[in-house]
């Protein structure tokens, strides 16, 4: 896991929006968005059209990434504290 997949997964213990994401950690948005999609690649988070509906099909972020909220899963959380 890398710093900034580190970093981003702080922020998701808690349903967030990409705006939120965005502004609190002031990166760049195509940086956000390759780190999200990095983080979904490796199951570490779920997407969600509002926070609580879950998006369950294969999507890329590149194009459709601001659109959506996004949640650390067991898998992600698991990862992220054994570090």
């Amino acid at each position: 896991m890398t710093e900034e997949e580190f970093d981003l997964l702080d922020e998701l213990y808690f349903v967030q929006h990409f705006d939120y994401l965005k502004d609190n950690l002031g990166w760049e948005e195509d940086l956000l968005l390759a780190n999200l999609q990095s983080l979904l690649d490796k199951d570490y988070i779920k997407c969600l059209y509002k926070p609580d509906e879950e998006v369950f099909e294969k999507i890329s972020l590149k194009d459709s990434g601001k659109a959506y909220y996004y949640l650390a899963t067991k898998k992600g959380l698991m990862n992220h504290n054994s570090i």
